[in-house]
C-alpha cells in the first residue's frame, strides 16, 4: 500500500502513514490514527504526571499521605502499600455498558470510584518524596528511576548512587548534574559520556580522567578544552578555576557551551543497531522515530524511553519484554497485546485500562489485579465478554467520544486529555511540548493555577552564598528563594529547601549550593536534551581528507534530532568517526 497523506485533528498539520505502518495497523485491527506522531505522543504524556507530588488524606485510612494527586480532584486515593494490600474489591465497583453514553464516558464515571495508589512506587526504602520508582533507598524527589542509593532531584536514572540532579544514563556514583552518562564516578556536569572519571564539562567523551571541558575525546587525562596539560599544570588551573564559588562556575558554563558549538556533533546516538532512526538507541533493528531505546527494540516506531520491545508503535515508558504494543504509557513487563493503557504491567490483551496488574482480557477498566475477562471492572465469563467486545468496538466507532474542541475519538484512539486525572502542566507533557497556559487553555487542556502557599522566604535568591567555603549549617531547612520566582514556565516551586545531605554533598564536592529550585534545574538539564523529533538533513563536513568524500564536501544525508536552525555542526555517523577516532 502506498503512503498516505491525512490531516491531524490536533494540530492541523499533514503528517505520513508510510507503508510498514498499514501493515503494523492492519496486525493490531486498529484504524489509521487520526493525530500525528507528535500530538499522539502529547496525548500520552497528558496522562503522567511524574513530579508534581502533594499532601492528601488516604481515603481508606485517613492518615496523612504524599501522593500524584492534588487534593482538589475527587478521585479516591489509597496509600500505595494499602492499595496493593488485599483490603478492598475493585469489581464492587464494576458497571453495565451503557450503549447510550459513549465509552469514554462511562471509563471516566468509573475511574472517578475506583481506588488509586497515591504513587506509582515499588520496593521503595526511605524514599517517600519520590515517584515512578523502583529499588530505591534514601532518595529524595527522584522520579522514574530505578537502583538507587542516596540519590536526589533525579530522572530516569537506571542505577545510581550517591548523588544528584541527573536526567538520564546509568551506573552513575558520586556524580552531579550529568545528562545521559553512563558508568562514570565522580563526574559533573556532562553530558552523553561514558565511563569518565574525577571530571567535569564534558561532551560525548569516553573514557577520560581528570579532564574539565572537552568534547569528543577517546582515552585520555589531564585534558581542559581538548588539549593536553601536565598533571600539575592541570591541578593549577582547576585550582584557579575556583568553581566552589557560583559566579565562576556560571562562567564556566558559558564558556563550554560556546566551546561545544565549535566541535561537530555525531547526527545521531545509535549504537549497534540496523535500519534504525531517532536517538539514543542501542541494540536494536527496524525501528524508525525512536528515542532512548536502551536496548532491543524490533519492529517498533514513535517509542520512548523503551526497553525489549517488539512489534509495538507510540509508546513511552513502555517494555521490559513486551510486544505489540499500541498507544500505552507505563506499560509493559511481561506483556502483550496492549492498547491504550496506562500504568498496566504484566498483562495481556488490555484495551483502555488503567494502573491494571498481572490480568488478561480486559476492557475499559482500572484498577485491578489477578482477573480475567472484565469489561468496566465488571466480571464476564469468557463467551460472554468475547461477544461483548466486538459489540463495544462498533459502539465506539457508532457513537465516538467528542471533547469539548470537536475532536473524535473512535477506536483505536488513546484516551481524551481532558479525562486525565492531571491538567496539562502537571505532567510530562509539559516537559517535551511546553505550553503557556493561554496556549493551553486554547488548544483544550486543563491548567493547574499554582497553590498559594503560606511560607515566608527567609533566603531571598540574591543573598544565597555565593561560594560552598562560605556556607555553613545554618542554610538547612531554611526556606530560599527561587533565583526564577515564579516567573519562568518550568513548573516554578518559587522555593525550595537544601537537605542535610545536600550540603555535606555540596561541601564534600566542592560545588555551590543551587540557586534554582529543583523543579527548574531538571528544566535546565531538559534544555541540554535534542526534541522527539527528526529532520531530514545533509552532513555539514566540507573537509577534503575523508575517504569517502575527498575533494568534495559529504553529501551523505540522514534523519537527525538537530532542527536546520540550530547552531551546532552535524556530521554524518562516517565523517564523525573521522573526526573522533
Amino acid at each position: 500500500m502506498k503512503p498516505k497523506t491525512k490531516i491531524c485533528q490536533n494540530c492541523k498539520k499533514d503528517f505520513t502513514i508510510e507503508t510498514e505502518d498499514f501493515k503494523f495497523y492492519e496486525k493490531i485491527k486498529v484504524p489509521l490514527p487520526t493525530f500525528c506522531s507528535d500530538c499522539r505522543n502529547k496525548r500520552r504524556m497528558s496522562w503522567r504526571n511524574e513530579r508534581n507530588l502533594y499532601k492528601r488524606v488516604c481515603d481508606a485510612t485517613q492518615k496523612n499521605i504524599i501522593t500524584m494527586f492534588s487534593p482538589d480532584k475527587k478521585m479516591v486515593v489509597y496509600d500505595r502499600d494499602y492499595w496493593w494490600k488485599d483490603n478492598f474489591d475493585p469489581l464492587e465497583h464494576g458497571q453495565d455498558v451503557d450503549f447510550k453514553k459513549t465509552l469514554f464516558t462511562q471509563f471516566h464515571e468509573l475511574f472517578d470510584k475506583v481506588p488509586l495508589p497515591s504513587l506509582l512506587n515499588e520496593n521503595v526504602i526511605n524514599s517517600s518524596f519520590c515517584n515512578c520508582v523502583h529499588n530505591v533507598k534514601n532518595c529524595y524527589l527522584s522520579v522514574a528511576s530505578m537502583n538507587m542509593e542516596n540519590v536526589s532531584y533525579s530522572t530516569r536514572v537506571i542505577g545510581g548512587k550517591d548523588s544528584m540532579d541527573l536526567f538520564g544514563g546509568s551506573d552513575q556514583e558520586m556524580c552531579y548534574e550529568n545528562v545521559v552518562c553512563d558508568k562514570s564516578n565522580h563526574l559533573f556536569f556532562s553530558e552523553r559520556s561514558m565511563e569518565c572519571f574525577d571530571s567535569m564539562f564534558l561532551s560525548d567523551c569516553r573514557n577520560l580522567n581528570n579532564c574539565i571541558g572537552c568534547v569528543n575525546l577517546r582515552n585520555v587525562g589531564y585534558h581542559i578544552f581538548n588539549k593536553p596539560y601536565s598533571k600539575e599544570e592541570y591541578k593549577k588551573y582547576t585550582e584557579d578555576l575556583n568553581l566552589s564559588n557560583y559566579d565562576n562556575l556560571c562562567k564556566f558554563k558559558e564558556k563550554f557551551s560556546a566551546f561545544k558549538k565549535t566541535l561537530p556533533k555525531r547526527y545521531a546516538n545509535i549504537f549497534r543497531c540496523y535500519a534504525v532512526t531517532g536517538d539514543n538507541v542501542t541494540n536494536s533493528k527496524n525501528c524508525k522515530s525512536c528515542f532512548d531505546a536502551y536496548k532491543d527494540l524490533e519492529n517498533c516506531a514513535f517509542c520512548v524511553h523503551s526497553i525489549s520491545l517488539k512489534d509495538s508503535h507510540d509508546g513511552y515508558g513502555v517494555g521490559d519484554n513486551a510486544e505489540q504494543a499500541y498507544e500505552v504509557i507505563d506499560s509493559g513487563v511481561n506483556a502483550s497485546n496492549l492498547l491504550s493503557t496506562v500504568c498496566v504491567h504484566e498483562c495481556r490483551n488490555v484495551a483502555y485500562a488503567y494502573n491494571c496488574h498481572n490480568s488478561s482480557n480486559l476492557f475499559a477498566c482500572t484498577g485491578l489485579r489477578n482477573k480475567s475477562y472484565c469489561i468496566l471492572n465488571k466480571q464476564y465469563t469468557k463467551e460472554q465478554y468475547e461477544e461483548l467486545v466486538p459489540k463495544i468496538i462498533q459502539h465506539m466507532n457508532d457513537m465516538p467520544y467528542i471533547d469539548k474542541k470537536g475532536r473524535i475519538y473512535k477506536y483505536g484512539e488513546f484516551f481524551p486529555s481532558e479525562l486525565s486525572p492531571f491538567s496539562y502542566n502537571e505532567t510530562i507533557a509539559q516537559e517535551y511540548f511546553p505550553l503557556t497556559k493561554e496556549e493551553a487553555l486554547e488548544q483544550g487542556y486543563r491548567w493547574k493555577e499554582k497553590e498559594k502557599r503560606n511560607y515566608q522566604i527567609e533566603i531571598k535568591s540574591e543573598n544565597i552564598p555565593n561560594n560552598i567555603k562560605n556556607t555553613n549549617d545554618e542554610i538547612i531547612g531554611k526556606i530560599v528563594e527561587c533565583e526564577h520566582k515564579g516567573t519562568c514556565n518550568e513548573q516554578c516551586t518559587e522555593a525550595f529547601k537544601i537537605i542535610p545531605d545536600e550540603l555535606s554533598f555540596y561541601k564534600k564536592m566542592n560545588l555551590p549550593v543551587p540557586h534554582l529550585c529543583p523543579n527548574c534545574r531538571h528544566y535546565a538539564r531538559l534544555k541540554q536534551r535534542n526534541p522527539l523529533k527528526l529532520w531530514h538533513r545533509t552532513c555539514m563536513c566540507d573537509k577534503t581528507t575523508h575517504p569517502h568524500h575527498l575533494d568534495i564536501r559529504c553529501l551523505s544525508e540522514f534523519e537527525t534530532s538537530y532542527a536546520p536552525n540550530r547552531p551546532e555542526i552535524v556530521y554524518c555517523e562516517k565523517c564523525y568517526q573521522q573526526e573522533v577516532y
